[in-house]
């Protein structure tokens, strides 16, 4: 094989579990042009990885998909979906790819080549079976082979850059023990752990274990990151929102931390990524479609009778993660930052 457009997921945390499956193909065909197509922030997400020869960032709107698609016409022998939108099969043909490799999925069967298809369960539900595994499926289809559910990532020399101006500006010496809190989630409201929770934890990490505290934010969770700081009402807490937050500063500041509590996001995935002890909240979403396999995450979830119900807005009173204590995560997280000083010592 000579040419290979591979189409991204859309959501960051998809982009970090199709790691795996992207080293396989560049191990399988090293000498293959590889062009990543994606939204402009995947193209952040990846940045420093050795597998793709270009990265073609893909625009929203579908005029300027149909400009930018006539500008870039390329043939590629083999096309492979990570998504399975109608879009993603499509913007595929357009580019004039041979084949095209996908999910039977958006009723966009009859644009590929070669179809997989989910398993399904009783009344016709797909099974939450772990992406990584549905990811490996399809590049094991186009001839490579999976050898690890190791999630890969790489910081650039300005992403750490970024993270060291960031620790300076917090008063953080290189090396001090940091944890990490990150609030937010693209799915939906029902994915977040309320605020005050958060600001309990990070009072505790303070006070108790005299660790500093940065809040994790993207751009339009700034708000509640500088809630979290402000309910705190400790100066040794701080957040991004302070600063210029960025995909790659938030990874060159997973990678320097000692600990990271989230929701269900995609930091939680820089973690796998980077090795970094990770205590994962979860509320409304299946565990398993999001299995990491990393063997320092811990996943909480409350069991209620409503639940997982996999819906982005709560209908009832988001007791999924109001019954999940603060109490209770500090009591899990603690113990395992105290193992992680003693180990760096």
């Amino acid at each position: 094989m000579r040419s290979l457009a591979v189409f991204l997921p859309n959501w960051i945390g998809d982009v970090v579990m199709a790691t795996p499956a992207i080293r396989a193909i560049r191990v399988a065909w090293p000498d293959a042009r590889l062009i990543a197509f994606g939204r402009c922030y995947v193209a952040e997400v990846l940045n420093g990885n050795p597998w793709f020869d270009q990265f073609q960032r893909l625009p929203t709107g579908w005029l300027s998909l149909l400009r930018n698609l006539r500008t870039h016409r390329k043939r590629f022998d083999v096309g492979l979906l990570f998504p399975n939108s109608l879009r993603s099969a499509l913007t595929g043909k357009l580019l004039g790819c041979r084949q095209l490799i996908g999910y039977d999925r958006g009723d966009r069967g009859w644009l590929l080549s070669q179809r997989l298809y989910h398993e399904r369960g009783r009344g016709g539900r797909f099974r939450p079976i772990p992406i990584i595994f549905s990811y490996a499926r399809l590049v094991e289809r186009l001839g490579a082979t999976v050898r690890s559910w190791h999630l890969e990532l790489f910081t650039t020399p300005e992403d750490e850059a970024a993270a060291d101006s960031a620790w300076q500006r917090f008063g953080i010496a290189r090396g001090e023990p940091v944890v990490l809190l990150h609030p937010g989630g693209a799915f939906g409201r029902a994915k977040h752990w309320p605020i005050p929770y958060f600001a309990w934890l990070a009072r505790n990490f303070v006070d108790r274990d005299d660790h500093h505290v940065v809040v994790l934010c993207g751009p339009s969770e700034c708000d509640h990151a500088r809630e979290i700081v402000r309910e705190a009402n400790r100066s040794r807490v701080h957040s991004l929102a302070e600063v210029s937050p960025t995909i790659g500063l938030s990874k060159a500041c997973v990678r320097r931390s000692m600990l990271l509590v989230t929701t269900d996001s995609g930091p939680r995935h820089f973690a796998a990524a980077f090795d970094i002890p990770c205590v994962t909240l979860f509320g409304p979403t299946y565990m398993e479609w999001t299995r990491t396999f990393h063997r320092k995450e811990i996943s909480l979830q409350q069991v209620v009778p409503c639940g997982p119900c996999q819906r982005p807005e709560c209908p009832l009173d988001h007791r999924c993660m109001i019954d999940l204590r603060p109490e209770y995560v500090y009591a899990v997280a603690r113990p395992i930052l105290k193992r992680e000083i003693v180990h760096a010592a």
